[in-house]
């Protein structure tokens, strides 16, 4: 896009914006459309959008991304539902499903986790069921690549569930469920806080970043049943205080990158894929050498290009951006990069690999940034959307 065209945009967005009429964003001020309001959407460029709910946010919300510009339109709620901070796409893209991050759920103080069917024409979303997550607070959940097994992280619970998905896109009755148990040295690590969910590419094993005992736990899963086994060696220690939150892996399945959220750091490991072992080989800060204040990392993930690595710093707020070196899989840092709002708890990368959508919940906005496929670095667009509290975001790819 040049110049006189983003300019163009942010004039319209401005414009939009203060009309309270959403084109290109969502309007935190306009009432949200009902479902049966919202326009037809391109499935294969269709975006949906977690949020927090205590507020105004209604559940989760669906917009239209053209990956040739970098635009969003809104396409409006998707679908009504409490706390939704974590979605994840079934693989044949018929099917999402959600943590409702909630205590509440059940008389044992369990979150929730929901199926939807996703309509291909309008992009609206239908409840198909719900269960419970076993915990509290549930905040991370994945799908294997066959999409026959989920496994959730619950934080307040500490504890860890797995579920077996029927060919409807309904959920079964958890198949596992482990507790965790120990501490750590920081304040917030009286107890586990179980925080990410991951596969291994060929699904053999599972990866919970667990920042209430400074470990990733590490599961053998078993797809066809949707169990979860200990692995040998059942965890791999970071360092104390450092409150291990979310985890990635990269492209060759030779690496991954584990985002400490207590500690602004970034463990690189070594992962003997076969064995299913991970060896830490590098700590980096995620945050630039002058910095004092406050700060707590959220988001990581790699570029699809496997040569770029991107976290979140909430406090900084800023995108941190790092080159991974082919060999070691060890990371560079390139600096620091605004994330155009407030708290980015989470972010994307569009799968063209070429924009960056950062989620800053604080300030209600989703800024759409540009990566430059040589050497990684952002640059602003000029254009975000508009949208109450959002924390997740994922694409919709036919």
């Amino acid at each position: 896009m040049t110049g006189a065209g983003i300019g163009s945009l942010i004039e319209v967005v401005r414009i939009l914006h203060h009309a309270c009429l959403a084109s290109f964003v969502v309007l935190a001020a306009c009432s949200d459309p009902p479902p049966s309001e919202i326009q037809d959407a391109d499935p294969e460029v269709v975006m949906y959008v977690g949020t927090y709910t205590k507020e105004t946010s209604a559940g989760i919300y669906a917009f239209r991304f053209e990956p040739s510009t970098g635009r969003a339109e809104a396409l409006g709620l998707a679908a009504e539902v409490r706390e939704p901070s974590f979605l994840a796409l079934h693989p044949n893209g018929d099917y999402i499903y959600a943590v409702s991050e909630t205590d509440d759920f059940d008389s044992a103080g369990s979150g929730s986790v929901i199926s939807f069917a996703i309509d291909s024409e309008s992009a609206q979303l239908t409840k198909l069921n719900v269960v419970s997550s076993g915990g509290g607070w549930p905040c991370h959940l994945s799908i294997d690549s066959s999409g026959r097994m989920l496994i959730v992280a619950n934080y307040k619970g500490g504890n860890i569930a797995s579920f077996p998905i029927d060919s409807d896109g309904t959920l079964g009755e958890a198949a596992s469920f482990v507790q965790h148990v120990g501490s750590s040295v920081h304040s917030r690590q009286g107890e586990p806080h179980a925080h990410s969910a991951d596969f291994s590419a060929d699904d053999r094993f599972a990866f919970f970043s667990d920042l209430g005992i400074d470990q990733v736990k590490v599961y053998r899963a078993d797809t066809a049943t949707a169990t979860l086994t200990p692995h040998d060696p059942a965890h791999v220690d970071v360092a104390p205080g450092s409150g291990p939150r979310h985890f990635a892996l990269h492209p060759s399945a030779r690496f991954a990158y584990g985002i400490n959220e207590l500690a602004s750091t970034v463990t690189v490991y070594a992962f003997d894929a076969e064995a299913g072992v991970l060896n830490p080989v590098q700590t980096a800060s995620t945050l630039p050498a002058e910095f004092q204040g406050e700060n707590y990392t959220a988001e990581i993930r790699v570029h699809p290009s496997g040569r770029f690595v991107y976290a979140t710093n909430r406090g900084h707020d800023s995108i941190a951006v790092f080159a991974v070196d082919e060999a070691s899989g060890r990371l560079e840092s390139r600096g620091q990069v605004s994330s155009g709002g407030n708290w980015p708890r989470s972010f994307v990368i569009e799968p063209n690999g070429a924009y960056l959508l950062a989620a800053n919940q604080n300030s209600d906005n989703i800024v759409i940034l540009r990566i430059d496929q040589e050497t990684g670095a952002l640059a602003a667009t000029g254009a975000e959307l508009a949208i109450d509290a959002p924390v997740c975001i994922v694409f919709r790819e036919a």
